[in-house]
């Protein structure tokens, strides 16, 4: 039996409501706050991530899938979507059309990493990116979308983390601090912190190792040597999330994975995902338009992984979705009147009903625990005498009232059922 490959996995019908249920939160939030939505290719040509994401990062390094098409090119399944949404806005020249754009998306990501609770090698985020504008309240306002989403779908748990990595100068002074910290440890850090040592020394805060995790405790924080530019920045960020009642504490240990990231960096976490904990993750990336070669263009954005999120609120049971509904179950009660009863869906559906009936030529005991395994709303019975009589009946699943109708007065059974 050939099964789903490692790292991937079905949604079956019985969990599609409440990723649609999600899906139907997402939006609305986004609109809400004035988003549209954007659809990107699954692939790109591999130079883009590896230019807008970062040699240095993992993601690049070694989760990519990457393969090389009957052209010759280098193609990469899309492992995260800034940078096909920052290539879409350079490639369109969406900045000539609008000022500000204020995007969204939900869609498939791919990345082969180490399958673990709520994460998978394909795997979904909805995120949002707003391009055009440095304003603080940018910052904050994609905050705090992040954080209505988690709301609105129950989640009480929540948390967010900040912090800033200022600009690229007082960045770059800071990492020189960082490495004369670093170098009398340096030989007792493990092989990967090494690496990150030369490549992208502040990922040495990700480090999960025990060993690292004690030479980082005492480490110099960048929050400590920003400059008064990102100070001001930051503070006002600070406010703009108070004044909205958001809940959140500042991580200066908080460095995120992406090279192209300046000023705000933050995530929401939860207590419901196990030890993985962060529901989002974004921040700001005034560089990247232009190291993507477009103009000079500040952005802030972020991603949400769906999976990861329903796991929350599975876990916290925080919300409930009704088992759907069948407007109409139509039985036939003798043989020869399956035409007549598959026109009759026919015409419902095409109103708006949801509608099913027997394929199975299953008896009538049979189609109406079908009916009650399907929950449907009413039953329309076809056959028997009143079927002689012209006349079909329709029974309500709920009450078991029953009423006689003409089987061609299509209208009036519509109606009646709408009515309930």
């Amino acid at each position: 039996m050939i099964k789903a490959i490692t790292g991937t996995r079905d949604t079956l019908p019985t969990d599609i409501p409440k990723w649609n249920y999600l899906q139907a939160i997402v939006e609305s939030v986004f609109s809400n706050f004035n988003y549209k939505e954007i659809r990107t290719p699954i692939f790109e040509e591999t130079t883009l991530f590896a230019r807008g994401i970062g040699e240095a990062t993992d993601i690049v390094g070694k989760e990519m899938y990457t393969f090389v098409d009957r052209s010759g090119d280098s193609i990469t399944l899309r492992p995260e979507m800034t940078a096909g949404v920052v290539r879409a806005f350079i490639e369109h020249s969406l900045d000539k059309k609008q000022n500000l754009n204020k995007l969204f998306y939900v869609g498939p990501m791919f990345r082969q990493e180490r399958p673990q609770a709520g994460r998978f090698r394909q795997f979904h985020q909805f995120g949002a990116e707003a391009l055009g504008s440095n304003d603080p309240l940018l910052d904050a306002e994609m905050i705090i979308m992040a954080y209505d989403i988690f709301a609105r779908l129950g989640l009480k748990n929540l948390l967010v983390k900040i912090n800033s990595l200022g600009i690229p100068s007082s960045r770059e002074n800071y990492k020189n601090i960082l490495r004369k910290y670093l170098e009398p440890h340096f030989e007792k850090l493990s092989v990967e912190s090494k690496k990150r040592f030369e490549t992208n020394i502040l990922r040495l805060f990700d480090s999960k190792e025990e060993n690292d995790c004690k030479i980082m405790e005492n480490a110099p924080l960048l929050i400590e040597y920003l400059d008064e530019e990102s100070l001001e920045h930051f503070e006002k960020v600070k406010q703009a999330l108070l004044a909205s009642h958001i809940p959140f504490e500042i991580d200066a240990r908080l460095v995120r994975g992406l090279d192209y990231y300046t000023h705000t960096t933050f995530e929401v976490v939860s207590g419901s995902v196990g030890s993985q904990s962060a529901l989002c993750g974004g921040g700001r990336y005034n560089l990247l338009v232009k190291e993507l070669g477009g103009g000079e263009t500040p952005g802030i954005g972020f991603a949400a992984g769906i999976e990861r999120i329903l796991l929350a609120c599975e876990n916290e049971k925080s919300f409930s979705i009704e088992d759907e509904k069948l407007d109409l179950f139509l039985v036939t009660i003798e043989k020869g009147l399956e035409n007549f009863a598959y026109q009759t869906a026919v015409t419902f559906r095409r109103k708006g009903l949801t509608v099913d009936l027997d394929y199975l030529n299953r008896s009538v005991k049979a189609q109406m625990r079908e009916a009650n395994r399907t929950n449907s709303k009413f039953v329309l019975l076809i056959g028997g005498d009143e079927f002689a009589r012209g006349e079909v009946v329709l029974k309500n699943m709920s009450n078991g009232e029953q009423k006689i109708f003409s089987k061609g007065d299509t209208e009036k059974i519509f109606l009646s059922i709408k009515e309930n």
